[in-house]
């Protein structure tokens, strides 16, 4: 964390969680657009949950996740209740961020596979997308059913759940 809570993210040809990354082209798109300092991410709460270690946590929400509160900082709280479905976006700060090959589900009799196709905490930049039900509010604390998150994880972002969209309609496509 860096001042007032900001999460430091570096980028470009810094190392991250000890894993050396070659700078990209300096004249890629990407090298032009983003600061090599790095960014910011504030974090607009935390979560309050039973879940204190990471090995014995689910490994997803519908795993027996128990209900957590999402506590945010003041003023950036607005706008939703109970019975809302909404993904909760969190910085998983113990996350591993120098592993970029994973066994999924941690199962060591399969064979060892790219984090990006599994949903490991364990990747360069460990953001966790936790689909979750409104059960109350309680001022600047929502309660959460299904949540498996751990205590104190850092909250960076709440949006809406989409409903599921059907097969393009052949007539319009």
């Amino acid at each position: 964390m860096g001042a007032k809570g900001a999460l430091r993210l570096p980028l470009g040809g810094s190392s991250v969680g000890g894993c050396a990354r070659t700078p990209p082209d300096s004249g890629s798109y990407a090298w032009r657009r983003l600061d090599q300092s790095g960014f910011q991410l504030m974090p607009i709460g935390r979560v309050e949950s039973p879940l204190n270690d990471v090995a014995s946590a689910p490994k997803q929400g519908d795993e027996g996740a128990p209900e957590a509160w999402l506590v945010f900082e003041p003023d950036v709280f607005d706008g939703l209740a109970p019975g809302d479905r909404v993904v909760v976006l969190t910085w998983l700060d113990r996350a591993r961020r120098d592993v970029l090959r994973v066994h999924p589900r941690d199962d060591l009799t399969k064979p060892e596979q790219g984090v990006f196709s599994t949903r490991s905490a364990d990747r360069p930049n460990p953001i966790g997308l936790h689909p979750v039900e409104i059960v109350s509010v309680d001022n600047l604390r929502l309660r959460v059913r299904s949540l498996e998150a751990v205590d104190d994880t850092p909250i960076i972002d709440v949006k809406p759940l989409l409903h599921q969209a059907g097969p393009p309609d052949e007539d319009r496509a």
